[in-house]
């Protein structure tokens, strides 16, 4: 079952005189529970791809889907309550608030969903256990290693129980040890059913995903399943 559906997407801005067409007719189709990457060089249209699937942006025409739903006329007000319920974000620079802890960082899309308390508190544990830092909840994001704060905007992203986990470059700032953690909590979290949405213009990473999707010139430039997938011991993925 496609749980996103892109029918020519089409994403044009205007930069002065200029028309820049980010996305030009895009078809791809997304099932639930897949472990898909989004390919392509700088200025490929990838990153408003990535955009326009979380519901940060709208395409300027043609149809998108999400979960049988079309979103792709839909306001902001709108976008956000899709956005909060059914995407899950984990992006490069783990967007963390300094101050607070990694409880309260876990809480914060309840809190904008309008979760009561203690529910917040029990989802946000849970999410926070998911992810091997059950002894960390206290900590503030500068006493954590740079894998353990993505292993805190992971959880974040699981906190809402979302359609789909969308990653933008999540091992960019990580050295290639921790990034093979952080790819191995992935793949521990797509067997146990999430669908996950990685963009990476990394071939290494995207190689973890089960199915690859380039994008170049603002089009699906080939779509191929991927033979030799990286695959993580899990006793390194669920370390501190």
């Amino acid at each position: 079952m496609a749980i996103i559906k892109f029918v020519n997407i089409t994403k044009m801005y205007q930069m002065g005189a200029e028309e820049v067409h980010a996305l030009q007719g895009l078809n791809v189709e997304i099932n639930k529970n897949e472990y898909v990457a989004i390919m392509g060089p700088s200025g490929s249209g990838k990153s408003t791809l990535m955009n326009i699937i979380g519901c940060l942006d709208t395409p300027t025409s043609g149809l998108y889907e999400l979960n049988s739903v079309n979103v792709s006329e839909m306001n902001d007000n709108q976008l956000a309550k899709i956005r909060n319920k059914e995407i899950g974000f984990v992006f490069q620079t783990f967007n963390l608030l300094a101050r607070s802890n990694v409880l309260h960082n876990v809480e914060l899309p309840l809190i904008y969903g309008g979760v009561n308390s203690s529910e917040r508190k029990k989802l946000a544990k849970e999410a926070i256990d998911r992810v091997g830092l059950g002894d960390r909840s206290l900590h503030k994001p500068n006493e954590l290693s740079g894998g353990q704060r993505q292993r805190v905007a992971i959880a974040r992203a699981l906190v809402t129980r979302p359609s789909i986990l969308l990653a933008d470059e999540p091992t960019g700032n990580l050295d290639s040890k921790t990034g093979d953690e952080i790819m191995g909590l992935f793949d521990i979290l797509h067997r146990e059913g999430n669908t996950i949405i990685l963009v990476t213009h990394e071939a290494d990473i995207a190689a973890h995903a089960h199915r690859i999707v380039h994008i170049r010139d603002g089009k699906v430039e080939r779509d191929e399943k991927v033979a030799n997938r990286r695959v993580v011991q899990h006793s390194a993925a669920v370390s501190a």
